[in-house]
């Protein structure tokens, strides 16, 4: 069943995080600051030295946030075209709800399409990888505070009641679990690996990421959209024949 957050009183574990006089900090905003934040800094730390060498490297995380932020609304637009082009006062969906399939797509578009504008040959993955799988754990910890992104029902031990008293699986932290081994299995690679070609961790996350959303989306409450895959299926689909363009048409070739 899919349920509308803002018909259910104090949904969500902890939306409110804390208070600074009448103004309520809620947990989903706080956490995704952090992440940021936090993302910044392992990326920043990891690439201090070869963004040195390069001056048009600091437009790279710029693109890489601009076009995350577009990518990450652009599907919820689409999802909710009919309320939003129904309704003259849908602030809440043109201002909140963002999909990080979306958010994904959007900044590898948008650092590639920067990277041609400017002449940039080198690949910065294998420093962006650890810090987006930091960002990406750290933010769907406040999904799970603020009860977005949540699972469908479950008799699961760990089932987790969001405000309508039914146990969910608690698909956020399922996948800031995911994030969180990624980040360390990148750090690990990076740290130990001889030589590793530029961007190819990134390349893993991605790869990684999109088969694992692809599969949890089957417990998640998205209604499907085509042959039975919901929306963010499709996209993951779509990104994974993208990343993989280069193997798939030399497979294609020698068949």
């Amino acid at each position: 069943m899919n349920v509308d957050p803002a018909t259910v009183q104090h949904w969500g574990v902890l939306p409110t995080l804390f208070k600074i006089g009448n103004i309520e900090i809620s947990s989903y905003s706080f956490m995704v600051l952090m992440a940021l934040i936090v993302g910044g800094i392992i990326y920043y730390v990891g690439s201090r030295k070869e963004t040195e060498k390069d001056e048009n490297a600091f437009y790279i995380p710029i693109a890489a946030l601009i076009g995350g932020i577009l990518g990450a609304k652009i599907p919820e637009w689409i999802g909710n075209y009919s309320s939003i082009s129904d309704t003259y006062h849908a602030t809440d969906l043109l201002f909140t709800g963002r999909t990080i399939v979306g958010g994904l797509i959007g900044g590898m578009l948008s650092v590639l399409l920067v990277k041609k504008l400017l002449g940039i040959k080198g690949r910065r993955g294998n420093f962006f990888a650890p810090a987006v799988a930091a960002g990406l754990a750290i933010g769907r910890v406040g999904c799970f505070m603020g009860g977005c992104c949540y699972g469908v029902s479950t008799s699961l031990p760990w089932g987790v009641n969001f405000g309508d008293n039914i146990p969910r699986h608690p698909t956020q932290l399922y996948e800031a679990a995911f994030a969180l081994g990624m980040f360390i299995y990148l750090e690990y690679k990076k740290k130990n690996s001889s030589f590793i070609p530029p961007g190819k961790l990134f390349d893993i996350f991605l790869n990684s990421y999109f088969i694992f959303r692809f599969s949890v989306e089957f417990i998640r409450v998205h209604p499907p959209v085509l042959f039975g895959l919901t929306l963010y299926q499709l996209l993951s689909l779509a990104a994974l024949i993208y990343i993989n363009r280069r193997i798939l048409f030399l497979k294609w070739r020698s068949s």
